[in-house]
């Protein structure tokens, strides 16, 4: 009796989901599966991966939900405004919101080198002028260059790291003394930021496929992008225990090292021939992200003022540069392939995208960090640095605390 209830169970559970599938393949669901793995990636991985600071956690997911809503909304229309270009008219398409959840992406990353410094109004200043500015990476690439929307977001990782950089190069750098506590991590907020890096883990194949058009480079994308994050959890575990002299793992090791592989198979995993490369090129990263995390901390905190904790701005940057010099190295080799012979050309395109790219992220980062440190935005007081009080209303607390 049990096996017949199971057979007809499985006949009538078939009709509705083929039907399902079908609608599924040909109705257009897969875009809008994509577009809620990426609002997840956003607003819950990235929101959550900066939530490890001991007294900053609140303010680290909320304005991080705060400035992907903004984002949004204005990739939107400046993408409206400058590609579209109807006049008095925005058309707004499953892709473009798409496109503007990727651009708000790189606001999220260039943050973490600045949160715990800097107000909400700060913020609304920095994501516009960012946002603009990769609209313009974008907009001139594509004219000049003639690349794809995947290709001119895919810059997404050394621009938002270089804008960040620059922008804490222009804050004030040393914290107060008797401060320096408030940007240590905790356990509770360090597993939070955990769970972020948990769920960018399982959508960081969806981010990087999120704008190919061909099925073909998008399933090669997926399975790449998997292949390098699932090396780089082992990579970064493996890693982090070969790093201390007690053979102890380090969380802070673990938020960045499990993503590093997705980082610097991004540019180029719709073209990477093998699982073996992909794989590869995960170990290689993984160990990138292991051994800046133990040796650069130091240096970016006394030259950039960048906490310990905060390590995403140095390990995008270095896992951009890979991905980009990974990039070049399979164009010339998918240029070879073809017999086209024009190999320097193709390496001087690559090259002149990627130093465009970098050039308007230290530049309009610099001039945003500038443009912060002016008094009429009221930034905190360096003995508030990385201190929720200053923002939230904690009633349990006694005033004055």
């Amino acid at each position: 009796m049990y096996f017949i209830n199971q057979r007809l169970f499985l006949r009538l559970w078939r009709v509705p989901v083929m039907r399902a599938f079908h609608c599924y393949q040909s109705q257009g669901w897969r875009p809008v599966a994509v577009g809620q793995d990426l609002t997840v990636m956003a607003a819950i991985g990235f929101g959550f991966l900066t939530s490890s600071f001991r007294r900053h956690s609140w303010s680290s997911v909320a304005f991080s939900l705060f400035m992907l809503a903004l984002g949004v909304q204005w990739a939107i229309l400046l993408d409206g405004f400058l590609s579209q270009f109807p006049p008095g008219k925005v058309v707004i398409t499953l892709f473009s919101i798409r496109l503007a959840t990727t651009s708000a992406l790189s606001v999220l990353i260039s943050v973490d080198a600045v949160l715990g410094k800097v107000n909400l109004v700060q913020l609304v200043v920095m994501v516009l002028v960012e946002v603009t500015a990769l609209g313009t990476v974008r907009m001139v690439i594509s004219n000049i260059f003639n690349t794809d929307y995947h290709m001119n977001l895919m810059h997404i990782y050394v621009f938002a790291a270089y804008f960040g950089l620059s922008v804490a190069w222009c804050l004030p750098k040393p914290l107060p003394k008797g401060t320096e506590d408030k940007d240590q991590i905790a356990t509770i907020p360090s597993l939070s930021a955990m769970l972020g890096a948990l769920f960018l883990w399982m959508f960081w194949p969806s981010f990087n496929s999120a704008l190919l058009r061909s099925p073909i480079e998008r399933k090669n994308a997926v399975f790449n992008t998997y292949y390098a994050v699932a090396v780089s959890v082992v990579t970064a575990i493996s890693g982090s225990s070969l790093a201390h002299p007690q053979g102890k793992i380090s969380m802070s090791y673990m938020h960045n090292a499990v993503l590093a592989g997705g980082v610097a198979v991004g540019t180029s995993c719709h073209l990477i021939p093998s699982p073996w490369l992909a794989m590869v090129l995960g170990l290689v990263a993984g160990l990138i992200s292991v051994g800046g995390a133990k040796y650069l901390p130091g240096c970016c905190n006394r030259v950039l003022g960048i906490p310990h904790s905060s390590v995403m701005g140095y390990n995008f940057s270095l896992l951009g540069l890979l991905g980009e010099i990974i990039y070049i190295v399979l164009v010339v080799r998918h240029t070879i392939w073809n017999g086209n012979g024009m190999i320097g050309f193709q390496v001087l395109l690559r090259i002149g995208e990627f130093s465009l790219a970098t050039t308007i992220a230290l530049t309009s980062g610099l001039l945003t960090g500038l443009l912060l440190n002016l008094k009429i935005w009221k930034a905190p007081h360096e003995a508030k640095y990385f201190d929720d009080q200053v923002f939230w209303k904690f009633p349990h607390l006694a005033v004055g605390f």
